[in-house]
């Protein structure tokens, strides 16, 4: 399919910047890959690439296109895949992005099973606490705790019910005494995450009943990195406020104790966000439903 071909070659080097190294890897000569970019944009009439000697990028014509582009070349891969063989095949990359604490302790093992399952599916996972723009940066989908405030995204639930958890290793416990109430923290040391200039030290509780308090704490060591505010934790520098998924197994494990468990902690759910319907093809959605299962058995 020469048109598919086309398609290809426009993501590919959109996303290396390289014509020449989208040759390679397609095993073309620079001519046939650079005649099928100008095919592509002859058909579409407008400019998809600045060409320069030294550079190329994407015009914002070609911006938007390969938004769009995208999804629509995975799904059809795919399709394609499953004509020839007779049989549905999960293959093709998925650009993903995670924060750093759950991607790296949580999701890196369900994506290494995952691709057990599909060895013909390629991962390319940006961690960051950063919360990625799925609009114009080369994500796919993006996982993120709380729903995003942009309407415009489609976020699809993945773990509705998972909340925050108030701990603290046991050593840090012995030294400093367990505290009673939230409204104790105010003696502890707290290690808090930050985004940007914003250092999240307003911890909020809700006693059951309704009663809900917001303490400010004490940040005795601040990281823009979530799974730096774990290891604090694990090593006994302080108390922790962190997602559920984050620090479950250190839990289970003795590593780390719950806190204050009779008060409700703040709704942290799990959710695989896209950009819009379009961008959840057929491999977007294996993934989703894989995830899915996976969050189920760990709450089993």
């Amino acid at each position: 399919m020469k048109s598919l071909q086309d398609l290809d070659i426009f993501v590919r080097t959109a996303d290396s910047g390289s014509l020449s190294a989208t040759a390679r890897a397609l095993d073309l000569t620079p001519a046939a890959a650079s005649a099928a970019l100008k095919r592509l944009e002859t058909e579409l009439g407008a400019q998809l690439f600045v060409r320069s000697t030294r550079s190329l990028r994407l015009t914002p014509d070609g911006e938007a296109f390969l938004a769009q582009c995208r999804p629509a070349l995975a799904a059809l891969q795919q399709a394609s895949q499953q004509l020839a063989t007779g049989r549905p095949a999960s293959r093709g990359t998925l650009k993903l992005a995670a924060p750093s604490d759950f991607g790296r302790n949580v999701l890196l093992p369900w994506l290494d099973d995952f691709q057990e399952r599909h060895p013909q599916v390629h991962v390319r996972l940006h961690l960051s606490d950063r919360v990625a723009n799925v609009y114009s940066e080369p994500v796919d989908a993006a996982f993120r705790f709380g729903k995003p405030p942009d309407s415009d995204l489609v976020a699809l639930p993945l773990a509705a019910s998972n909340h925050r958890v108030l701990c603290a290793a046991p050593d840090y416990l012995e030294r400093r005494g367990m505290p009673e109430t939230p409204r104790d923290l105010v003696r502890h040391d707290c290690l808090c995450f930050m985004l940007g200039d914003d250092v999240h030290d307003h911890w909020r509780f809700w006693r059951k009943g309704g009663q809900a308090i917001s303490v400010r704490v004490r940040a005795s060591n601040v990281s823009n990195d979530g799974d730096v505010v774990r290891r604090w934790a694990l090593s006994g520098r302080g108390i922790a406020y962190k997602a559920g998924f984050d620090v479950m197994a250190d839990l289970r494990a003795g590593r780390l104790r719950a806190l204050c468990t009779d008060w409700t902690t703040q709704n942290s759910p799990l959710y695989l966000v896209v950009p819009g319907r379009r961008q959840i093809t057929p491999l977007l959605r294996d993934l989703r439903d894989f995830v899915a299962e996976r969050v189920r058995q760990l709450n089993a």
